[in-house]
């Protein structure tokens, strides 16, 4: 099984924790998407970022649809099976990815634009949805178990992305999200170092 991944992205910080989480045994090929290698473009017509290939040359993506395999193939599972709880869990790990996502168009917007042509209107509305999604995890912070869950790890893998682009800029009033993050890599070091980097 290989999971194509670049390291700065967290939707691949995610997946990667994920299979290493369900006790699957996933090489990492860094996996530069401005150059479309074969080996991505052939798996995932849209050239994006992680895309799991399996043992049998199956390809997953994007990131959800690889941790819900993830969660149906390894030996560990990744998500609760009480029904509410999987919800819950679910729902977290798409917020969290909706939060990434709105990071990421601001990155784009300010990296393959040039610099007079930079839409700040956009960039504007992007970060006050990031930052209301923060909030919202700030004021209902999951508490972490043991085990971490599929939502867990899509959340430190959000923050390790901030922490990766946006240092100093979403810290302020969110300590809970802060002390999270850092028990998150006390307690799951293994994990923590598959967090976004550069």
């Amino acid at each position: 099984m290989k999971i194509l991944y670049s390291p700065a992205s967290p939707y691949s910080a995610k997946v990667r924790m994920g299979a290493h989480l369900a006790g699957l045994d996933a090489e990492a090929i860094l996996t530069d998407t401005t150059a479309a290698p074969s080996e991505l473009v052939d798996n995932n017509p849209l050239g994006k970022i992680p895309t799991l290939v399996t043992d049998e040359g199956q390809a997953i993506f994007d990131s959800r649809a690889i941790m819900q395999y993830l969660d149906r193939s390894g030996a560990k599972r990744l998500y609760p099976r009480n029904a509410a709880k999987r919800t819950e869990a679910e729902v977290l790990e798409a917020l969290c990815d909706g939060i990434c996502d709105c990071l990421l168009a601001i990155m784009y917007e300010r990296r393959f634009r040039p610099a007079e042509i930079v839409h700040q209107e956009w960039i504007d509305k992007q970060w006050t949805k990031a930052t209301r999604g923060l909030d919202h995890l700030e004021a209902n912070l999951p508490r972490l178990p043991k085990t971490p869950n599929g939502g867990h790890l899509a959340l430190a893998a959000m923050i390790g992305y901030l922490a990766l682009r946006f240092p100093g800029q979403w810290e302020r009033g969110r300590p809970k999200l802060k002390r999270w993050s850092a028990k998150f890599g006390v307690n799951f070091p293994e994990l923590d170092a598959m967090r976004p980097k550069a």
